[in-house]
């Protein structure tokens, strides 16, 4: 009898263990106004999402809304595949995009503990491909007085920090019309066929569009902390993230590619009616391990709302969820801190993400962060810090609050701003205190 109950004891271990692993979704609490919010009030999001859902303006959703470590709202609406009437379910999978950012950044600092990353240290300590790198300066040629590139030695090295903050000269190329974005796009950095060193070794025979440290602008940085972070840890990148951030946080369904059991929970964008055609997103059939080689940490990865949440959760705990302790307190409080000198110039931004000083915006390590409320139409409180991703998704966290929200929807980023916007308002509205 006792050998049974030893043995009943050890299977209910590794059974409790197993899940321990494989992650779970924050604790809810009993009623939202347990933890000081309006359940009437939360009840509008859903109104208002089941209504685009039905007027055929979005496919679907999942949001997530937590405070004192406890979820008060979680809701599933519309359809996975509006095509294929599959239902949205809270454990869709949906593609993240700059989402992935947040994630890399932690990966970066937990680095930096450990005293094997150094913030200012020139990224050539790291990557000597971009000891040589220059600086794009575009000048009329005398001869046929069209724009040309003179290229430039930068004044001051590139340095980690920069990479963490958009400081770096490197730049997206769609998202410009210079010179030097127009040669980043002919470079094919977004190619899934190449590796990390691949894609470094690319870059970085390409000029930057600005000296290191001057200006802000959005651009493939964090695609090169990811190198960074191969180099430094002896680990391909996909492998680091698991095994240091997702798998110990619990967060089974995110990271870069998809098991044949995961392909079936992934949402779709819809048709759009214009085109007949869906909006170009990674199918499915190409984010599978077999087809991926570029591990982009700047917007390669997919995840679920739960999942992210309790990414969210780990940064309000200080870098710590569940007994597992990611960074210090103190390096998530300098990550979620300004970090963009007075005065540099912004160049760019999307709409409520761009960190500028007018609206009392900045940028910190990996996320935009909240420096003053007015004249900022958005609502929420100083020191809140956020983030979206190009197909839709978007987060913030509220330290003053207490509280994290995380909206996971398929579409173009241009249409995604109403839905994170009415998001904020709506969650803030429903707070009671």
């Amino acid at each position: 009898m006792n050998r049974k109950r030893f043995l009943v004891a050890t299977v209910l271990l590794v059974a409790f263990c197993t899940l321990s692993v494989l992650g779970q979704e924050l604790p809810k609490a009993k009623r939202p106004e347990d933890v000081g919010f309006s359940s009437e009030r939360l009840a509008r999001l859903t109104q208002l999402l089941q209504s685009k859902v039905d007027s055929g303006a979005i496919p679907g959703a999942v949001l997530v809304v937590a405070r004192d470590g406890k979820v008060v709202y979680q809701q599933a609406v519309g359809f996975q595949d509006r095509e294929k009437k599959t239902g949205m379910k809270s454990d869709a999978i949906f593609r993240i995009a700059s989402m992935s950012k947040p994630i890399t950044s932690v990966a970066v600092m937990m680095l930096v503990e450990e005293g094997k990353i150094d913030l200012l240290a020139p990224v050539s300590q790291y990557l000597p491909e971009f000891k040589d790198v220059k600086v794009g300066v575009e000048k009329l040629d005398g001869t046929t007085g069209k724009p040309m590139l003179a290229l430039e030695d930068p004044q001051h090295p590139m340095t980690v920090q920069d990479l963490l903050r958009h400081t770096s000269g490197l730049v997206y190329g769609p998202f410009g019309a210079s010179l030097v974005h127009q040669a980043y796009t002919k470079a094919n950095l977004f190619d899934n066929g190449q590796t990390l060193a691949e894609f470094v070794t690319k870059l970085t025979k390409l000029p930057l569009a600005h000296q290191p440290g001057t200006t802000w602008e959005y651009g493939m940085s964090t695609d090169v902390l990811g190198r960074i972070v191969e180099v430094v840890s002896g680990m391909p990148f996909d492998q680091f993230v698991e095994q240091h951030v997702t798998k110990p946080l619990g967060m089974r369904d995110t990271g870069f590619y998809l098991s044949a059991a995961q392909a079936p929970r992934v949402a779709e964008p819809q048709v759009d009616p214009a085109t007949g055609k869906r909006p170009p997103m990674a199918s499915i059939e190409n984010l599978t391990k077999e087809k991926l080689k570029w591990f982009s940490g700047g917007g390669g990865m997919l995840s679920t709302a739960t999942d992210y949440a309790r990414f969210c959760q780990m940064l309000a705990n200080g870098g710590e969820l569940d007994g597992v302790r990611l960074l210090s307190s103190k390096t998530v409080a300098l990550m979620s801190s300004d970090q963009l000198p007075s005065g540099m110039p912004r160049v760019g931004g999307f709409e409520d993400l761009a960190p500028i000083a007018e609206t009392g915006q900045s940028f910190g390590l990996g996320f935009a962060v909240r420096t003053r409320l007015g004249p900022n139409p958005a609502n929420g409180s100083v020191g809140d810090y956020f983030w979206a991703g190009a197909y839709g998704t978007y987060f913030w966290l509220d330290p003053q609050e207490r509280l994290h929200a995380v909206l996971m929807i398929q579409m173009p980023f241009p249409e995604s701003g109403p839905y994170r916007r009415a998001m904020r308002e709506m969650v803030y509205a429903a707070l009671l205190r």
